[in-house]
């Protein structure tokens, strides 16, 4: 990476992600009658990773597509409403808005069902992924999601060979989600591609072993530094905190205690405020301290998010983030 090209700080933006933008569905409550009522919030996980990134005072845009319907304009005005640029939002006059049901368990967790067969998010075409507007950017941003099927995989494909000619840095989310998958093998091969074309890895604890087959994570992480020579590696462990891999080394933080609602977007938050650091502090020459503070921030605020419902308009600012780690430690 041309240190040069990474440190333009001049750059229109400094995150572009592309993906899915969805409606989640998520519990909340049971109506007189005894039926589950549902809140429709803004979601999918690239948008959520820029959602966060906002509040932390970073320049972000998206590329996505969304149905020519009622859930399409809510997400278009959700993503202007957080300072989202939505000048490559597309819409599909025919296929409708992706839905997905947040089903909440007693700890927090959740399922998903999704409503994608297909969905608006699947037809972003090749065509409408335009290098100009990629080279705006200091890092792209994108996850699985927009690779499990054919036309949306060939325009993530492309937009990732943009990137890495206009010597942007690269993060991957493989945010595995089985049901979304015609086969775990394709779902295998295209967390691979991912894997080979990244700088800032973020990884779930059973999404490392799903690919290394490894229980020990030391091992799991091993064989893919092996195997991808990734820079940074992130390892989120739920409420056990998180981990960076980084030269060599090994940085461990705890995770926060708090009174978990549901944990959808916890991940993302995370990985926001790794970019954040990392577009602050450089990629190249981090500190065993600064990994420290990084993943401390990180958790701290993926557990706030885990305090409320819904995720992209729920993320936290900076200073209430600083101030929970303050009074958490304290």
């Amino acid at each position: 990476m041309d240190k040069e090209i990474y440190d333009n700080s001049s750059k229109e933006f400094d995150v572009i992600a592309l993906g899915e933008l969805l409606i989640d569905f998520t519990q909340s409550g049971i109506s007189a009658q005894g039926n589950g009522l549902f809140e429709a919030c803004p979601g999918g996980a690239p948008c959520n990773v820029l959602s966060m990134l906002q509040r932390l005072n970073k320049k972000t845009a998206f590329i996505g597509k969304v149905g020519r319907d009622s859930f399409g304009s809510l997400l278009k005005q959700a993503l202007l409403q957080q300072g989202i640029d939505a000048s490559q939002l597309f819409f599909d006059e025919s296929i409708p808005t992706t839905l997905a049901f947040v089903h909440t368990m007693p700890d927090g967790d959740r399922d998903f069902s999704f409503y994608r067969k297909p969905g608006a998010d699947m037809m972003l075409r090749e065509e409408e992924v335009e290098e100009a507007f990629i080279a705006k950017a200091r890092l792209f941003h994108f996850g699985t999601l927009s690779m499990t099927h054919q036309e949306i995989r060939r325009a993530t494909k492309k937009a990732v060979r943009l990137a890495k000619k206009n010597g942007l840095l690269i993060s991957f989310d493989p945010n595995l989600r089985p049901p979304l998958w015609d086969t775990m093998q394709n779902a295998r091969a295209q967390m691979e591609y991912g894997l080979g074309m990244c700088d800032i890895l973020k990884i779930a604890d059973n999404e490392l072993c799903f690919l290394t087959g490894k229980e020990d994570y030391d091992e799991g992480i091993a064989c893919l530094q092996r195997a991808y020579r990734i820079p940074l590696i992130l390892l989120t462990m739920g409420k056990d905190g998180s981990r960076a891999y980084y030269k060599g080394s090994c940085i461990k933080a705890d995770g926060f205690s708090c009174h978990t609602i549901e944990t959808t977007g916890a991940g993302d938050t995370f990985f926001a405020c790794v970019i954040s650091y990392v577009l602050e502090h450089g990629l190249y020459d981090l500190t065993e301290p600064e990994l420290k503070e990084m993943l401390t921030f990180a958790n701290a605020a993926a557990a706030l998010v885990t305090t409320r419902k819904g995720a992209l308009r729920a993320m936290p600012q900076r200073e209430e983030v600083e101030r929970w780690i303050e009074e958490y430690q304290g």
